[in-house]
């Protein structure tokens, strides 16, 4: 869910005081502009869509379902270091997700 808030916001579907509209990336060193910002979005927006599919995957028991989930997960980490420090629970998050990927391929 938090990756639909990395589209709505700069497709300006939603604003807030805690999501404001920014076209900057790298903490604020790289200002991509509004058409930056909407494919930066597309971007957010795919992964959500990724990680919807891959949760389908592991309820259907889908033999690929974990490489599909460990390369969803380094996609959003990317794209969670591109936007940081405003998604630093996300590479957090995407770091437990890889991690618990290596140990379990480790215990297989």
């Amino acid at each position: 869910m938090a990756h639909l808030v990395g589209f709505v916001v700069p497709w300006r579907l939603l604003e807030s005081d805690e999501t404001p509209y920014k076209t900057t990336l790298f903490a604020g060193r790289v200002d991509v502009g509004d058409l930056g910002i909407k494919v930066v979005g597309l971007l957010w927006l795919a992964t959500a869509a990724a990680f919807a599919v891959a949760a389908w995957a592991f309820w259907r028991g889908q033999a690929w379902a974990p490489s599909f989930v460990g390369t969803t997960a380094a996609f959003s980490l990317v794209l969670s270091l591109i936007a940081w420090p405003d998604s630093r629970i996300g590479v957090l998050i995407n770091a437990l997700i890889l991690a618990a990927l290596l140990v379990s391929r480790g215990l297989a």
